[in-house]
């Protein structure tokens, strides 16, 4: 079981309901999710090709999507099983070699890492001045 957000949800319904009407108009059975009138798809090189220049990236290879999803569950907080299992990544070793880090995810990195800092001082302020014990705040859940 894979489960759908609901966007793909409802482009697979969409794509069941036009293959249901090819199958009643041609009188068979069309066993492909995607299909030319019902013919199998050889190639979607070409359709490939123009739909990347037309979004402004006429360089993009379909196994860039999978390393894009990789770092989108990472952004997500996903826990890193179920990430794996979603993408279809065996061994944490592969799975690491698609979550690439870039500039904003650093930049994220470094604000969360500067928010510890002030939560640290700020409670050794506090702890100095009551003349307490210094606790710093713990991450909740582990990745």
């Amino acid at each position: 079981m894979f489960p759908l957000f609901p966007e793909l949800r409802n482009l697979l319904e969409q794509q069941r309901r036009y293959t249901d009407d090819v199958e009643r108009e041609r009188g068979q059975i069309v066993p492909w999710i995607f299909h030319r009138n019902g013919k199998p798809i050889t190639s979607v090189r070409k359709a490939w090709d123009r739909a990347c220049a037309a979004a402004g990236f006429p360089s993009l290879i379909p196994h860039d999507l999978r390393r894009s999803a990789v770092r989108n569950l990472e952004r997500a907080d996903v826990p890193r099983s179920t990430a794996m299992s979603m993408v279809g990544h065996r061994t944490e070793s592969v799975y690491r070699r698609y979550a690439i880090t870039d500039e904003a995810m650093l930049r994220e990195g470094a604000e969360k890492l500067a928010r510890l800092h002030e939560a640290a001082k700020l409670a050794a302020a506090t702890a100095a001045t009551q003349g307490g014990v210094v606790q710093l705040p713990r991450k909740t859940a582990a990745k």
